[in-house]
């Protein structure tokens, strides 16, 4: 018999895909409760402040779901290896987000009250999932979802002390919190109102804008009823959430459709092949890129078929011979692209329409999980991009207000290819070239790019690409003067 945070018995482990939440995490039911359990988790100010002030989910939610759900994986990973190297990625991510909201509250997203009601409202949002579905779990059952859930944020704390011991006494502090200290804040209200508004295609659908803008805005405002319907009462009146008539009847209809999927065959879906297939880039030589480009030509024609039909345009996006990426020849025939666009795909992370130090943070982020990088090349990545964040700051912010405009961006473009830049590209350089070699690899430009090398690129370096060549490229493209198709889906994919 095994305990603490590998199993409680031999039967039933805490990880790998023989425990509990192993049998929920293909399960098409998620993709509503993890909603939920976002909003429970925004609602909380210190979450929503660290939200505001640092998440990537509005401007890219595509990839941040894809990161989500990759570390999710590694958390419930049957080896204890790759669980205990996720947690400590996690924690260095976590330490360097802290501040102040627009109240002037502190927030740090390593306190360990705060993290445990990020478990909680998953395990919560788990239970409440299978209840809405016509599924109701069994005490049993329910008590070792909730031991697996204690287990994962102990390997992020260390112990599970925040969270009750006993499943009874849980359902009195989520009541509590949700009573006392749940607030509706402007992350709330990005995720219930915004977020679908203005949801960015996937890879996928890049090419189709009026079919994916008319579908968004039929799907929108049906997510976003459906989440409002399944939070708790108490949260509702607390936060003065409104629901339409008819909505309670939606949302339960809704969870009990997804949960009619148990009778698919089993591996008939596959979420991480999904989410994998939706952001194929066009030019991708993944195996499922074929049948992902066929779907894409369809959709084209019948976004251009929608267009015919309706006066009412897309705000997708450009058509994909006008876009930065998909207009780009590859790493040396580049496209010309506006101070605007560049500045909106790929520095403003956030999306909240300034740069400053959370938009680079994010890119450091989003590079580093990429390359999977221990610690020291992380930390080396991160105080690179630190120390070109002082440059442009020093460079471009004209007004003094600490960070930097569109504007301001705009007239000083030159400024961004300066010497902290190149070093970004340097250390980059170095942790991608895992080997030490001197070269990039097929393998390690896969790594970093999630595709192989380019025709143009292989005919130019004979298979390898050497530090200046990286370097060069690299500058081209974050310094905005050209598209570039490996870099675009870098930073800019949404």
């Amino acid at each position: 018999m095994t305990t603490g945070t590998t199993g409680t018995t031999d039967e039933a482990p805490l990880f790998g895909p023989e425990s509990q939440f192993g049998a929920f995490f293909d399960d098409p039911r998620w993709a509503l409760a993890v909603i939920r359990a976002t909003v429970l988790e925004a609602a909380h100010p210190q979450i929503g402040a660290a939200l505001a002030d640092n998440s990537t989910f509005v401007a890219h939610p595509w990839r941040r779901l894809r990161n989500t759900f990759l570390s999710m994986r590694r958390m419930f990973d049957a080896d204890p290896a790759v669980r205990a190297r996720e947690a400590a990625r996690l924690n260095r991510l976590h330490a360097r987000m802290s501040g102040y909201d627009s109240r002037g509250r502190a927030y740090d997203a390593m306190d360990r009250a705060t993290r445990a009601w990020v478990v909680a409202t998953l395990f919560e949002s788990a239970v409440t999932m299978c209840r809405l579905s016509g599924q109701p779990l069994d005490q049993d059952t329910m008590e070792r979802l909730y031991a697996e859930y204690r287990a994962f944020l102990a390997a992020l704390d260390g112990d599970a002390g925040e969270l009750p011991g006993e499943l009874n006494d849980f359902w009195r502090y989520f009541d509590r919190v949700v009573e006392d200290e749940l607030e509706n804040n402007e992350a709330v209200r990005v995720i219930l109102y915004r977020l679908f508004d203005h949801l960015p295609a996937p890879a996928l659908l890049d090419g189709a804008p009026t079919l994916w803008a008319a579908g968004r805005a039929v799907v929108g405002p049906l997510i976003g009823s459906i989440t409002v319907a399944s939070l708790p009462e108490a949260y509702r009146r607390r936060a003065g959430l409104p629901e339409m008539p008819g909505t309670t009847a939606l949302m339960q209809g809704a969870y009990l459709s997804a949960g009619l999927t148990r009778f698919l065959p089993e591996g008939w879906i596959d979420p991480g092949a999904i989410i994998e297939t939706l952001s194929l880039a066009p030019d991708s030589d993944d195996p499922r890129a074929r049948t992902a480009a066929a779907l894409r030509a369809g959709m084209q024609r019948a976004s251009a078929l929608l267009r015919l039909l309706t006066p009412w345009s897309g705000g997708s996006g450009p058509e994909p011979a006008a876009s930065a990426a998909t207009g780009a020849t590859g790493a040396t025939g580049a496209s010309r692209r506006s101070a605007e666009e560049f500045f909106r795909q790929v520095l403003d992370q956030t999306g909240d329409g300034h740069l400053d130090w959370p938009d680079l943070a994010a890119m450091a982020r989003e590079l580093s999980t990429r390359l999977d990088l221990d610690e020291p090349d992380e930390t080396r990545l991160y105080d690179a991009f630190a120390a070109w964040w002082r440059e442009l700051q020093a460079a471009l912010d004209t007004d003094g207000d600490g960070r930097v405009s569109a504007d301001e961006y705009a007239a000083a473009v030159p400024c961004l290819a300066g010497p902290a830049l190149i070093r970004v590209a340097e250390v980059l350089f170095d942790a991608t070239d895992k080997d030490r070699s001197g070269t990039i690899d097929a393998d390690e430009h896969r790594a970093l790019f999630r595709t192989a090398f380019h025709r143009d690129l292989t005919a130019t370096t004979g298979g390898t690409y050497d530090r200046s060549a990286f370097v060069g490229d690299f500058l081209a493209f974050m310094s905005g003067r050209r598209g570039n198709s490996p870099y675009d889906p870098l930073l800019a994919d949404a």
